[in-house]
């Protein structure tokens, strides 16, 4: 009596089933892993974050508000200013003053950059030390 451990009819057949024992080998390491390693990932170190405190500026009436529309007009405190040669004329006054004004620039949603960074560069040609934005806070309650 003999034991058989093959069939003697094909050697070649092709086996029409997927082998899933390495597929879940892999699976329960790759379980491990992530079982492992998630509390490490989560773990935080304590930190107290400072609190946010909105204090609305105060406008100091020395400060010095242009405006720049969409058409890209000028406007010095509300005085429509026509050049920026004026402004620098304007700006190279103010820019002396000790202690100096800040320049704050107001620009219309709809206005080219290009207008803004003119007058950015005719207030840094005249020493503008201090030039702020004026921007339009986001609504309350999201």
């Amino acid at each position: 009596m003999a034991m058989q451990l093959g069939s003697d009819e094909g050697e070649d057949e092709v086996i029409g089933t997927i082998n899933t024992t390495p597929l879940v080998d892999v699976m329960l390491v790759l379980l491990i892993i992530f079982l492992i390693t998630i509390p490490v990932v989560t773990h935080t170190i304590p930190v107290k974050l400072p609190n946010e405190t909105v204090n609305p500026y105060k406008t100091n009436p020395a400060n010095i508000n242009l405006a720049v529309n969409k058409e890209g007009k000028i406007f010095w405190n509300e005085q429509y200013v026509p050049s920026t040669d004026i402004l620098f004329n304007k700006l190279a006054k103010v820019a002396v003053m000790v202690p100096q004004p800040e320049v704050h620039i107001r620009g219309d949603q709809a206005t080219p950059y290009e207008y803004i960074g003119r007058v950015i560069y005719t207030a840094q040609r005249a020493q503008i030390a201090k030039i702020g934005f004026i921007t339009e806070p986001p609504a309350r309650g999201g």
